[in-house]
């Protein structure tokens, strides 16, 4: 079971660290806020307003995986001389 855990996760990273990352702030929104006598609406808000920020905090690392890696200098000046041959 646990290979198929590790498969699935490795096919869908940011759905897997989504998922992860909202059960860890959703159990530290319940251990800091257990004490303070929220309505089961206002639970029920919170969580569902954490698992929102996890999911948003994941796509927006997600932001720097999606960026091109540099350029080699070689490549660099492949492509500045390739505009300039097509202006003249």
């Amino acid at each position: 079971m646990l290979s198929k855990l590790k498969s699935w996760a490795s096919q869908h990273p940011k759905l897997a660290a989504w998922i992860l990352l909202a059960i860890g702030m959703v159990i530290v929104l319940i251990i800091a806020a257990r004490d303070v006598g929220l309505l089961w609406n206002q639970w029920l808000f919170l969580i569902l307003a954490t698992i929102g920020l996890a999911g948003l905090c994941v796509w927006i690392i997600g932001w720097e995986s999606n960026e091109e890696e540099p350029e080699t200098p070689a490549q660099a000046q492949q492509t500045d001389a390739a505009p300039k041959a097509d202006a003249q």
